[in-house]
């Protein structure tokens, strides 16, 4: 039964404006430059101010004054957004599907400007490496599609985790080769001698098998032998480092199996990674704030090498202005709605940058006032017990947001270039009362590993009562926990012959 009734509701609702800064707050900057990019290409009405020059681009015209003179050189950022004549055909920005090709097309640079090319490194990828080294081979057209196929198949460490059955059933469905498992097998076995050794193998044990065979070839010798007696037979107990179990039951001394130690030990357990000819992208952080001292003041600075100045479009808003003044049709109707929009989401855009940039500062201001000895000396035990809650009633800002401005953000320091998520860290209280960092007691249980002899490692329980000794009462299971976020390994993976 339909029935109507009156009902109020409370609503939180997110505006416009608020999820976009909310996006921009957890970019960091080199996605920022990104993001400003593409919002000058989605939006007419959004344009660099080049009123505002950085101090380069100003040094930079100031050498060049024919470019700075003339209009049509005006910096080509601007060009592909900015016509060179001042009056719009409303039509070209209401029928979108109509828009002539040349206005797709982008120059990104001026005629007189000195292109410069980005340098990049070119070279042989290690899955072409396989390839030339296969096409060397003497194979057959059928031989040739199996090693194709099965070097398709090797990931970037060097290693097949397709057996040779799954290859037999790929090859006969995907390509209609009707090959046994003993074909597949004899052309691993060619792939398995190229180089890097080792590649083409199932696991690590085969790996290593592989790269001592190829040794024992080269130049045959005991502890070769010895070596992959070990593997072969006693591989469970080497990854373990039960070395007084391997000794005893291969019947060897201590120094044979040292020897044997070194060779597996130069062994490469991923030969895909270290090839010499496989380009490695280079991956650089950008740090987002820096800090430096002048005495014992430490000065925040906001990176902005990228940032432009932005401001919306004078011809927009001319236009904006013009038809609001006037009698609409329908057609300028519909090119009011269009400009405003743009112009209304330009301006939200740049309100959001400088809030951002504001909220940045702000927020990174606070955790440096927190932390003022730790930027000052750069010692991790004067690092303050700090959670997100505590720089949240400092700036007055909700834990959310500060948590955005600290994901995905660097710091340069003197000391080097920080995550300043890794500033946030729990709190323990000492013996003598003296509230303590969690990231402290991971530095003193860090130096204290540091110092242990490798042929017998401190266990955990050693390490709780050292702890305990410099006034950290922790559990057993505590000490373990932080060793394992400081990636150390149990005590008997530590040692060492």
């Amino acid at each position: 039964m339909l029935n109507q009734r009156l009902q109020q509701k409370l609503l939180q609702k997110l505006s416009p404006q608020q999820i976009l800064l909310m996006k921009l707050l957890q970019i960091p900057t080199v996605g920022l430059e990104q993001c400003i990019k593409q919002e000058i290409e989605d939006n007419p009405a959004l344009e660099v101010d080049v009123n505002e020059q950085p101090d380069n681009d100003k040094e930079m015209a100031e050498d060049n004054q024919d470019f700075e003179d003339n209009d049509d050189n005006i910096d080509t950022e601007i060009d592909d957004f900015k016509s060179k004549d001042e009056e719009f055909d409303f039509n070209d920005y209401i029928n979108e599907d109509d828009i002539p090709s040349y206005k797709l097309k982008t120059n990104n640079y001026a005629s007189e400007e000195d292109r410069r090319e980005i340098p990049f490194v070119s070279g042989t990828s290690f899955h072409e490496n396989l390839q030339e080294q296969l096409n060397l081979r003497q194979l057959g057209e059928k031989e040739t599609q199996i090693g194709l196929y099965i070097i398709g198949n090797i990931d970037d460490s060097g290693y097949l985790h397709r057996s040779v059955d799954a290859i037999v059933d790929d090859l006969a469905f995907s390509q209609n080769i009707d090959i046994s498992k003993r074909e597949v097998e004899h052309v691993l076995e060619i792939i398995q001698l190229f180089d890097p050794s080792g590649v083409g193998a199932n696991d690590l044990k085969e790996c290593l098998l592989i790269q001592i065979n190829r040794k024992i070839q080269e130049s045959p010798s005991e502890k070769f032998e010895l070596a992959k007696k070990i593997i072969s037979r006693y591989f469970i107990d080497f990854t373990k480092k039960h070395y007084q179990k391997i000794m005893k039951r291969a019947e060897i001394t201590e120094e044979q199996l040292k020897e044997a130690m070194d060779v597996i030990l130069k062994l490469n357990p991923k030969p895909g990674n270290s090839s010499s000819e496989t380009t490695k992208d280079n991956h650089y952080i950008i740090p987002d704030f820096t800090i430096t001292t002048n005495g014992d003041i430490l000065e925040l600075s906001l990176n902005s090498w990228n940032s432009q100045d932005l401001k919306v479009s004078g011809s927009f808003s001319n236009m904006m202005e013009t038809i609001g003044k006037q009698k609409k049709s329908k057609k300028q109707r519909e090119a009011f709605s269009f400009i405003k929009q743009k112009v209304d989401s330009a301006r939200w855009f740049i309100d959001a940058i400088q809030q951002r940039q504001n909220t940045l500062y702000s927020t990174m201001k606070a955790i440096m006032d927190y932390q003022y000895d730790y930027f000052l000396t750069g010692d991790d035990t004067k690092l303050k017990p700090m959670i997100l809650k505590d720089i949240a009633e400092k700036v007055n800002l909700d834990i959310s947001t500060i948590s955005r401005v600290a994901n995905s953000k660097y710091v340069q320091t003197p000391f080097g270039t920080l995550l300043i998520k890794s500033f946030f860290s729990e709190s323990m209280q000492k013996d003598d009362g003296e509230t303590v960092s969690t990231r402290e007691i991971k530095t003193i249980l860090k130096e204290i590993i540091g110092l242990e002899t490798k042929e017998k490692p401190y266990t955990d329980e050693y390490l709780t009562a050292k702890l305990k000794e410099k006034g950290y009462p922790i559990a057993r299971r505590t000490v373990a926990k932080y060793r394992e976020q400081l990636k150390i390994p149990v005590a008997r993976l530590r040692k060492e012959l």
